[in-house]
């Protein structure tokens, strides 16, 4: 498609073409609406609604407003409650410091990794 037929299809989706889609090259526009609309609107093994969140947390992690803004009104839009989008951030909070704290401290990964198989099968047995 030509820069115009893909703009008509993002209009017919959206409702107007976002200028973050008019910086766009050319050479890549097809390609990248193809991909938006695949990721951010069709379903997927993930339902939209979980995967905004995840975006949410995502975007408070990397400090993008426009991330953070995007996710979380297209999450309100596939259903999700503020206190959904809450403990998506608190989640991600708790993630990003667990992993500020295990890097910095350099703990020894190998170790981690036995300690946290052990503790799964030990909670795996106890559910059964």
């Amino acid at each position: 498609m030509n820069r115009k037929e893909v703009f008509q299809d993002i209009e017919k989706t959206l409702g107007k073409v976002p200028a973050f889609f008019k910086l766009v090259p050319d050479r890549s526009l097809e390609l990248e609406w193809n991909l938006f609309k695949t990721l951010q609107l069709e379903e997927s093994p993930i339902p939209n609604k979980y995967k905004e969140l995840i975006g949410v947390a995502v975007a408070a992690v990397t400090r993008c407003k426009y991330c953070s803004f995007f996710h979380t009104e297209v999450a309100k839009l596939f259903g999700a409650s503020d206190a959904e989008i809450e403990d998506a951030v608190h989640y991600a909070k708790s993630s990003a410091g667990w992993s500020t704290y295990l890097n910095g401290m350099q703990m020894d990964y190998d170790q981690f990794c036995k300690e946290l198989l052990a503790s799964i099968e030990y909670i795996k047995k106890s559910q059964k």
